[in-house]
C-alpha cells in the first residue's frame, strides 16, 4: 500500500513538472506583457503625435495614445488567467462606458439613466464579458487574428462619439495598430536564429491569421465583424432615428476614405 503510495506521488510531481516545462516552452515562443505592452505604448505615443501635429484636438490624441497603448493587451483576453486578461478586462470595463458617455446623452438619456447604463456597462464587461472568453476562447484561436482586430477597432468607433469625424477615426486606428502590435510581436517571437539559419517554432502562424482551426469560430468571428461593419456604416441613419443629425459627413466609400486618409497624411507631413 505505501508503495503504491509513493509511485502515485512520484508520478504526481512527474506530470507536474513535464506541465510546468510545457507551460514555460510555449511562454517563451511569445512576446511576455512587458514587451507587449511597451511596443504599444511606443505605438501609441507616435500615433498621438502624429495626430497633433495633423490639427487634432491633445485631448483626443492622448486618448487615442492610451487605447493604443492598452490594446496592446487586448489579443491576450483569450488567455485563462494572468495579468494581461486581469487588466485588460478592468480596463475595458471602466473605460468603455466613460467613452459612450457623449453617445448616452446625444440619444436623450438623463444623467441618472446614463449612469445606470453604465454601471450595467461596466459589470457587464467586467465580469459577463470575462466569463465569456474564459469558457468559450481558446489561447491563439481566433481572437488572435487580423478580424479580431478589426471587431475591436470597430467597437471602439461604435462606442464613441463625436462632431467631428477626426478624433474619432484616430481612436478607431489607435486600437487597431495596439492590437496588431500584439499579434505581430507573436509572430517575430516563433521565429529563431540558430546555428545559421532561421528557425520556425510550432506557434508561427497562430497569430497573424484570417482563419483558425475550427469552423465555427471562424463563423462566429466572421459574423461579428460584418455586423460591427454594418453598424458602424449606418451609424448616421440609426442616430437620426433619436433625432440627432451628425454635422460631418462620414465616408462611406473607398474613395471617401481615400480622401480622408490623404487629407490627414498631407495635414501631418506639414
Amino acid at each position: 500500500m505505501e508503495h503504491s503510495s509513493q509511485r502515485a506521488h512520484k508520478l504526481t510531481s512527474t506530470q507536474t513538472i513535464l506541465f510546468n516545462l510545457a507551460i514555460q516552452r510555449l511562454d517563451d515562443s511569445m512576446a511576455d506583457f512587458k514587451t507587449h505592452i511597451t511596443v504599444s505604448t511606443i505605438a501609441g505615443a507616435l500615433l498621438g503625435a502624429g495626430g497633433y501635429q495633423s490639427g487634432m484636438p491633445w485631448e483626443s490624441c492622448l486618448i487615442a495614445g492610451g487605447l493604443c497603448a492598452v490594446s496592446g493587451m487586448l489579443p491576450d483576453l483569450d488567455s485563462d488567467s494572468g495579468i494581461p486578461l486581469r487588466e485588460a478586462v478592468a480596463f475595458a470595463a471602466a473605460f468603455i462606458p466613460m467613452l459612450m458617455l457623449d453617445r448616452l446623452e446625444r440619444v436623450g438619456l438623463s444623467h441618472e439613466m446614463m449612469l445606470l447604463v453604465t454601471g450595467m456597462i461596466y459589470f457587464f464587461l467586467r465580469f459577463g464579458i470575462a466569463e465569456l472568453f474564459r469558457r468559450y476562447t481558446v489561447h491563439r484561436g481566433m481572437w488572435h487574428s487580423i478580424p479580431a482586430a478589426f471587431i475591436a477597432a470597430l467597437f471602439v468607433f461604435l462606442v464613441s462619439a463625436s462632431e467631428n469625424i477626426n478624433p474619432r477615426l484616430l481612436k478607431t486606428v489607435a486600437v487597431f495598430v495596439g492590437f496588431m502590435s500584439h499579434i505581430l510581436l507573436d509572430e517575430i517571437w516563433s521565429v529563431e536564429f540558430r546555428r545559421g539559419k532561421y528557425v520556425f517554432k510550432h506557434s508561427f502562424g497562430t497569430a497573424l491569421k484570417f482563419l483558425g482551426e475550427t469552423r465555427i469560430a471562424n463563423i462566429m468571428t466572421y459574423f461579428l465583424l460584418i455586423s460591427l461593419a454594418v453598424l458602424a456604416y449606418h451609424d448616421e441613419s440609426i442616430m437620426a432615428h433619436f433625432g440627432y443629425t451628425h454635422q460631418h459627413d462620414m465616408p462611406h466609400t473607398a474613395v471617401d476614405w481615400m480622401k480622408v486618409i490623404q487629407e490627414q497624411s498631407g495635414n501631418w507631413i506639414r
